[in-house]
C-alpha cells in the first residue's frame, strides 16, 4: 500500500479546529455515558460483595479491569481532544499519497507514540525509572482529562459500548496506513496508533492493585476440651488495624479478604465504659460478665473487659518522637502521603512544647527532614511536613536505620522515644526480609525506643510485615483510611496511641472441668502464647496505652452440656480436685493478669477468679457496652467465615448492636450497624 506523504504539513498553516466535528465527538460521548450512567446508577440490585476467590482469580481479574479502564481512559481522551487534530490530518491528506513514513518533517522526525496498554503487576515492580520524552506530557495532559471524563458520577460502563476495542500490548497498527476520515467517529481510532516501541512509562509510580495486599493466614481458634488442656494463655492486643481495613474495603462495595479480619481488633476499636483502676501502680481493673451465648443454645460468653489507667497531664511523660514517612512513588495518591501529612499535623497540635519531633523520609534513599525539634518551634516542624512529596522506590530498612539513629541521639531515659512509622507497607528496595527487620527492632526496644505504625492505602498495603514491627516493637498498628480515622487515632486516643501505662501484657485463664467441658477463645489468633511462657518475664507481649480498654471474649460450653462438639474418651478419667481446691469448684475458671510497668523489668500479677455471681440472666440484660461488643465480635467472625455461629446472621448483629448503641457521639457504634448492612446488601 503507497504510504501518504505528509512533508506538506511542514509549511502549511495550522487550521482552526472545526467546531461541528468537535460538537459532534463531544455529543457521542455524552451520549454514551449518559446511557451506561443511566443503567449503572441507582439499581435495585447492588453489585455483590465477594471475595476474591484466589490469587490467581484476582489477579486475572485486575488485569482485566486495568487494561478495560487504560483503553477506554485513552479513547475518551481523544474524544474530547483528539476531533480537532483528526480534522487537520484529514484536509491535508488526500493530497499527500505517495510519500513515505520516513518522509515527516524534523518537527515530526518520528511516527506518533503509541498509547499503549500498561505490563502486567508482576513485571511492573521490575521497572527502574527513565527519563519521559516531551511527547509524555501531551499524553499525561490526554490522561487528565480522560480521568476527568471517567470520574463523572463514577459511572464509565455505558462508554465502552460507542468506543473501539482497546488493542494488545505490542500489536502493529496499520492506521499511519489507511485514510483518515473527517468524521468524529474516525477521530476514535487514534487512540489504538501504536509504533513498535512503547513509551517510556513513569516508574517512579507503582500503579495499586486490589489484590497485592498482604496478610497472614491464621487457622481459627478451635474449640478446646477443659479436661486435657484446661489453661488458655495469649498477649492482649489494643491495634485496630483490621477493623479501619475491613470498614474501607466494604465502603468500596467488596468485603475485607477473610484473613485481613482479626476478631479482636474489630472488638478493642470502640470505646467502652468500663470500670477504671484508681492508680498508675495497679494499672488494670479486671471486668468479668457471663452471659448466655447468642448464637448457640446452652453455651455461655465470658466476657472479660479489662479498663486502663488514663494519666493525668501532670503525669505524662515527655514525648521524643521521630516520624519515619514514605514518600516512594506509591504513596502520591490522596489517601496514602497527603492523608499522612495531615495525620501528622494533627498529632503535633497535640504534643506539648517540650516534646521534640524530627522527621525522617525514604524512598529510593533515605533523608533528614527535619533534625529533633522542640514542639515550641511548631512552624518549623509543620514546614518539614508540608513540603514532603512522593517519589521514587522503597527503601524502607535504611529509613528505620536513619530513624532510629536520630530517636537514640536525642534519647531521654524518662520521656517516651518512640518511632512512628507511616506507610502503605510496600518494602521494595534494600533490606526487607522480615527476620531482619524484626532483629533490628527488637534490639532497639531493649534500649527504649519503641516503634508504632500508621498504615496507609490500598492494594499494596502489606499488613502481615507491619504487623510483625509494631508487635516486636512494643507499639501499636493503627490502619488510617480517612481523616476522621486519623483524627481518632492521633488525637482522641493520642495518649493510648503514645504512652505505656504497661508494657509486655498476658493474660491466662484456667478454666474448671468440673463445670466447663469445651472452650474457645474468640480472636486472638496471632497473640497465643504458650503456658509457661504467662511467667517467663523474658517473653514479650503486648503494651497497653493510658486509658486504653481491652476486650477477650470467650465461649465455653458447660460440663452438663448436651450439645458438646467433642466427645469424650471413653477410657478417659478426670482428674480429682488436688487438696484445698474443693473450694474452687464452684468457680467456672480463673483468671490471672500479668504485666509491667513501664520503667520496670520484673512483672506483678492480678488474679480473679470467673463466677457465677458475674453472670447476666440474658444477653438482653448484659451491660450495653458487653453487648455491642458481642455484636462486634459475631460481626467479625462472619466476615472471617468462623464456622460456629450457626445460623447468627448480618441481621442478627444488627438488631444487637441497636440495642446497645447508646450515647454515641463519635457515630463509631451507628456506622458499624451500617457496615453490617452493607454487608449482608442484597445480591444479584
Amino acid at each position: 500500500m503507497i504510504e501518504p506523504d505528509l512533508t506538506r504539513l511542514k509549511d502549511a498553516p495550522v487550521p482552526p479546529p472545526d467546531d461541528d466535528a468537535k460538537r459532534v465527538a463531544l455529543a457521542a460521548a455524552t451520549a454514551a455515558f449518559e446511557k451506561g450512567a443511566a443503567g449503572a446508577q441507582g439499581s435495585a440490585a447492588p453489585q455483590r460483595l465477594s471475595h476474591a476467590s484466589t490469587p490467581t482469580e484476582g489477579k486475572r481479574k485486575m488485569r482485566q479491569t486495568f487494561h478495560f479502564n487504560r483503553a477506554l481512559a485513552a479513547s475518551i481522551a481523544v474524544l474530547m481532544i483528539g476531533a480537532p487534530a483528526a480534522f487537520m490530518l484529514s484536509r491535508n491528506y488526500s493530497s499527500s499519497v505517495g510519500g513515505s513514513a520516513s518522509n515527516f518533517p524534523a518537527s515530526l522526525s518520528a511516527p506518533p507514540a503509541k498509547l499503549a496498554v500498561a505490563p502486567p503487576m508482576e513485571a511492573r515492580s521490575e521497572l527502574q525509572p527513565s527519563p519521559a520524552p516531551r511527547a509524555d506530557v501531551a499524553r499525561e495532559e490526554m490522561a487528565k482529562t480522560a480521568r476527568s471524563a471517567a470520574t463523572l458520577g463514577g459511572q464509565v460502563d455505558g462508554v465502552a459500548a460507542a468506543l473501539p476495542p482497546a488493542r494488545p500490548v505490542g500489536a502493529v497498527h496499520d492506521g499511519a496506513k489507511r485514510k483518515l476520515s473527517r468524521s468524529a467517529h474516525d477521530a476514535r481510532s487514534i487512540a489504538a496508533v501504536e509504533t513498535s516501541a512503547s513509551p517510556p512509562i513513569d516508574r517512579h509510580v507503582a500503579t495499586e492493585s486490589e489484590f497485592r495486599d498482604r496478610f497472614d493466614s491464621k487457622e481459627i481458634n478451635p474449640v478446646k476440651v477443659a479436661a486435657t488442656e484446661p489453661v488458655s494463655t495469649f498477649s492482649i492486643d489494643v491495634d485496630t488495624a483490621s477493623y479501619a481495613f475491613a470498614r474501607r474495603a466494604l465502603n468500596a462495595g467488596r468485603l475485607p479478604p477473610k484473613d485481613s479480619v482479626r476478631v479482636e481488633e474489630f472488638v478493642n476499636y470502640f470505646p467502652y465504659n468500663y470500670a477504671k483502676p484508681e492508680s498508675a501502680q495497679t494499672p488494670f481493673k479486671p471486668t468479668i460478665t457471663v452471659t448466655p451465648s447468642p448464637w448457640s443454645a446452652g453455651n455461655r460468653l465470658v466476657h472479660i473487659a479489662i479498663q486502663g489507667y488514663a494519666l493525668q497531664s501532670v503525669e505524662r511523660p515527655r514525648a521524643n518522637l521521630v516520624f519515619l514517612i514514605d514518600v516512594s512513588g506509591s504513596m502520591s495518591p490522596d489517601d496514602r502521603l497527603p492523608l499522612v501529612k495531615n495525620a501528622l499535623r494533627m498529632l503535633v497540635d497535640e504534643l506539648k512544647p517540650d516534646d521534640t519531633v524530627a522527621v525522617v523520609t525514604y524512598a529510593s534513599g533515605s533523608g533528614v527532614a527535619l533534625e529533633p525539634t522542640k514542639i515550641s518551634d511548631k512552624a518549623k516542624i509543620l514546614a518539614a511536613i508540608d513540603a514532603l512529596g512522593a517519589g521514587g522506590s522503597t527503601a524502607g530498612a535504611q529509613g528505620i536505620q536513619d530513624a532510629y539513629r536520630l530517636a537514640e541521639a536525642s534519647f531521654d531515659k524518662s520521656a517516651v522515644n518512640r518511632v512512628i512509622l507511616a506507610t502503605d507497607g510496600d518494602f521494595n528496595v534494600g533490606v526487607s526480609d522480615q527476620s531482619e527487620l524484626k532483629g533490628l527492632i527488637e534490639r532497639k526496644r531493649e534500649k527504649g525506643v519503641f516503634l508504632s505504625i500508621l498504615g496507609v492505602g490500598k492494594g499494596n498495603y502489606n499488613d502481615a510485615l507491619m504487623q510483625t514491627l509494631a508487635q516486636n516493637g512494643n507499639g501499636a498498628a493503627v490502619y488510617v483510611d480517612n481523616l476522621n480515622e486519623a483524627r481518632k487515632a492521633l488525637v482522641e486516643e493520642a495518649s493510648s496511641t503514645l504512652f505505656p501505662i504497661a508494657k509486655d501484657v498476658k493474660i491466662q485463664v484456667e478454666w474448671n472441668p468440673a463445670r466447663v467441658s469445651e472452650y474457645r477463645l474468640i480472636g486472638y489468633e496471632t497473640r497465643a502464647l504458650r503456658r509457661e511462657d504467662f511467667n517467663n518475664d523474658k517473653v514479650d507481649a503486648g503494651d497497653v496505652g493510658s486509658g486504653h480498654r481491652v476486650t477477650a471474649i470467650y465461649e465455653i460450653t458447660p460440663a452438663d452440656s448436651d450439645k458438646k462438639l467433642v466427645d469424650e474418651l471413653r477410657y478417659g478419667k478426670q482428674k480429682a480436685p488436688a487438696a484445698g481446691q474443693a473450694s474452687a469448684e464452684s468457680e467456672l475458671g480463673f483468671l490471672k493478669l500479668r504485666y509491667k510497668l513501664p520503667k520496670e523489668n520484673a512483672s506483678r500479677l492480678v488474679t480473679q477468679p470467673i463466677a457465677d455471681s458475674q453472670s447476666a440472666e440474658s444477653v438482653a440484660r448484659a451491660p450495653e457496652d458487653v453487648r455491642f461488643s458481642i455484636a462486634v465480635a459475631a460481626f467479625a467472625q462472619l466476615l472471617k467465615g468462623a464456622p460456629y455461629l450457626g445460623n447468627y446472621g448480618y441481621d442478627d448483629v444488627i438488631a444487637l448492636a441497636q440495642s446497645a448503641k447508646g450515647d454515641d457521639p463519635f457515630g463509631y457504634r451507628a456506622e458499624f450497624v451500617n457496615l453490617a448492612r452493607l454487608a449482608k446488601s442484597p445480591q444479584p
